[in-house]
């Protein structure tokens, strides 16, 4: 496992949990086993599988770029970041000239993936994925798991989940200012707890929502700015160029940017839900 932060070090230790040998890397020293990615290539026992759980862009890419050099044809790396489906493409064509195998898996989970398990959504060939088949089902949760397609469609995949995201932590903002301006007196945080039980809008979010009003009820402790990791952008583009209506995803990206423009309420709930599963920073 390269990368041990949020993500990283909670999948490795569920992998452990379930009775597999994991070698960690991080550049924090005090939590890596081991100093260099060399040392940590030369742990493993042949046909080698590398996961990389670093940051997207360049961490990631030079990650893979080193890796492919010091792995063997017949070895595997596979990307859980939130790398764009495109540059997962590419490093799959980079690794696949030297015969090393190359899986994009999208995952979600955030913090609380450690004892709920992780929703992995993974592209790759065939054969790839029977290669990691067991670690990927001592990730996720029964049910958790979908092989989406060829490479590429995993991290597409996760793009798609992380709009999606958007839109629905937009609709539960909306609807908690909307509460809180009304002259009636409402008692925000009830209601949100009643909704949590028996409605048709119930969800792991609004759970999520519950809990960052019940610690901050009036969430007087955050500023309504809520930043964007790019996956919202990204749906938004592909939207465009497959000619595919996305008004609600589009608004909740916009509404984020306004966010870092003018206070909002509503943005304040972005705010919570991302620290809430996914310990995202906030502004305070």
């Amino acid at each position: 496992m390269v990368g041990l932060g949020r993500m990283g070090g909670n999948m490795a230790e569920r992998l452990r949990r379930a009775g597999h040998e994991v070698v960690g890397f991080d550049r924090n020293p005090d939590i890596a086993d081991v100093k260099t990615l060399a040392q940590l290539v030369q742990q493993l026992p042949a046909r080698r599988i590398t996961w990389v759980m670093v940051p997207a862009g360049e961490p990631t890419r030079s990650t893979v770029t080193e890796l492919g050099e010091l792995l063997s044809a017949g070895d595997l790396v596979v990307d859980g970041g939130n790398s764009n489906y495109r540059a997962s493409i590419a490093r799959s064509e980079e690794l696949g000239a030297k015969g090393i195998g190359f899986v994009d898996a999208g995952v979600s989970g955030g913090v609380w993936g450690l004892e709920n398990g992780y929703g992995l959504m993974v592209g790759g060939a065939d054969e790839h994925v029977a290669l990691i088949r067991r670690v990927l089902e001592a990730l996720a949760p029964e049910g958790g798991l979908v092989h989406a397609g060829p490479v590429g469609a995993g991290h597409f995949t996760k793009m798609v989940h992380n709009g999606i995201e958007y839109g629905l932590m937009q609709a539960y903002a909306e609807g908690y200012e909307l509460l809180s301006a009304s002259e009636l007196g409402i008692d925000v945080p009830a209601a949100v707890e009643a909704w949590r039980h028996g409605t048709v809008i119930r969800s792991w979010l609004l759970d999520l929502l519950a809990r960052a009003l019940e610690e901050d009820p009036g969430l007087t402790k955050l500023k309504g700015w809520a930043d964007d990791s790019g996956e919202g952008r990204w749906t938004v583009e592909e939207a465009i160029r497959l000619a595919v209506p996305a008004p609600v995803i589009s608004s909740a990206l916009f509404a984020r940017f306004a966010s870092r423009q003018a206070e909002s309420p509503a943005m304040k709930v972005v705010a919570a839900l991302r620290q809430q599963f996914g310990g995202h920073a906030v502004h305070t």
